[in-house]
């Protein structure tokens, strides 16, 4: 009995001694690995445009696409495009040298496939992007 209310103290002073030291910046970060984690997941660049859901790249009958799950969704912009980035992360602004546009986007949310072209070699390409062409802006981006 001594010894589970040894070990209980014990924790708890852990616990509070832990939480004494860590840094209130540790937070943030933690939250930000989480996010990244999630394989082809979207992850938001320009906080005003938040964007969900997940991308993939798929093949049926020879032909290749890009699919966004149910759960896609973005903010609302004009001139907003589905784009092919050289990098792993697309920037708030993005270079004509480092991306493709593969189409205009079909709607702000829900399930949507977008056909490839055979001339398109991916292996040049690690990101997609929701793009707004209007004001060079990132809405989101998820890793291929």
């Amino acid at each position: 009995m001594k010894f589970k209310s040894l070990t209980a103290a014990s924790l708890a002073s852990v616990l509070v001694l832990g939480s004494a030291i860590i840094p209130a910046q540790a937070s943030p970060s933690l939250q930000l690995v989480a996010q990244a984690t999630a394989p082809n997941s979207f992850v938001t660049v320009e906080q005003d445009h938040p964007t969900t859901g997940t991308a993939r790249i798929v093949t049926e009958n020879g032909q290749r696409y890009l699919e966004f799950d149910r759960q896609f969704d973005t903010a609302r912009g004009p001139d907003v495009k589905v784009i092919l980035y050289r990098g792993s992360t697309v920037p708030v602004n993005v270079s004509e040298s480092d991306y493709i546009t593969l189409a205009a986007l079909k709607g702000f949310s829900g399930a949507q496939r977008y056909a490839i072209p055979n001339s398109v070699n991916l292996d040049d390409f690690q990101a997609v992007g929701i793009w707004c062409k209007k004001f060079n802006v990132t809405f989101g981006y998820a890793s291929l």
